[in-house]
C-alpha cells in the first residue's frame, strides 16, 4: 500500500496577524494595568520653591510621615495661602519634624521640637515678622502635637510651613503623601 503525506495545516496569514495583534493588544493592556496601578498609589511632583534641596519626587499616597520624611499635602484655606500661592495651591512639599506626641516650643523667636521622652530642644525654624509681601505674619501653635497631626517644615529661612499660624500643625486629612524617591 502506497502512503500518502499529509501536510499538518497551516495557519492563513490573516490568523497569524490576528493572533499577532491579539497578543500585542493583551501585552499593551497589561502594561497599561501597571501604568495605571502605580499612577493610583503615586505622584510624580516637582518641587517650585527652595524650600526644599531637591526638584523633584516620587510621592506614595497616603500613609503616615515619619520624622525627617518628606511628605507633601494641601495647605489650609486661608487669605495669606491664597494671596501667595492662588486659590488652588499646588501641594506642599516639607519635612516632618514634629510627629505626635512631640512638643513644639518657641523661644525668642526659634522654634524647637521636643521629641516624646527625650526631653532635647531640636530646632527647627526661626520666626519672621513679615512675608515675603510685607503681611504680618502670626507665629503657629506650640504644645504637644495632636494624634494624626504634624509638624512640617523645612531648613530654609523664608520657609513656609508649620512655624506659622498660616499653616499650623498638618493633620492626616491634608496629606498627600510621603515622599519615596528624591530625584536631583
Amino acid at each position: 500500500m502506497a502512503s500518502v503525506a499529509t501536510e499538518s495545516p497551516r495557519p492563513s496569514g490573516n490568523l497569524r496577524r490576528y493572533v499577532g495583534y491579539t497578543a500585542v493588544l493583551v501585552v499593551l493592556l497589561a502594561g497599561w494595568r501597571v501604568v495605571d496601578d502605580a499612577a493610583r498609589s503615586h505622584l510624580f511632583l516637582i518641587n517650585r520653591s527652595p524650600s526644599l534641596p531637591n526638584w523633584a519626587y516620587v510621592v506614595e499616597r497616603g500613609g503616615e510621615p515619619s520624622r525627617g520624611a518628606v511628605s507633601f499635602f494641601m495647605p489650609p484655606r486661608n487669605k495669606l495661602v491664597v494671596s501667595h500661592f492662588g486659590e488652588v495651591p499646588a501641594a506642599f512639599g516639607k519635612i516632618a519634624y514634629g510627629v505626635p506626641g512631640d512638643r513644639i516650643e518657641r523661644i525668642d523667636g526659634r522654634v524647637f521640637v521636643v521629641p516624646a521622652g527625650s526631653g532635647q530642644r531640636v530646632q527647627v525654624g526661626v520666626l519672621k515678622p513679615l512675608s515675603s509681601r510685607g503681611e504680618p505674619l502670626e507665629a503657629g501653635p506650640t504644645g504637644v502635637i495632636p494624634e494624626g497631626c504634624y509638624y512640617m517644615g523645612s531648613p530654609h529661612k523664608d520657609g513656609f510651613d508649620s512655624r506659622y499660624a498660616a499653616i499650623g500643625f498638618v493633620c492626616r486629612g491634608q496629606i498627600v503623601g510621603t515622599a519615596t524617591k528624591v530625584i536631583l
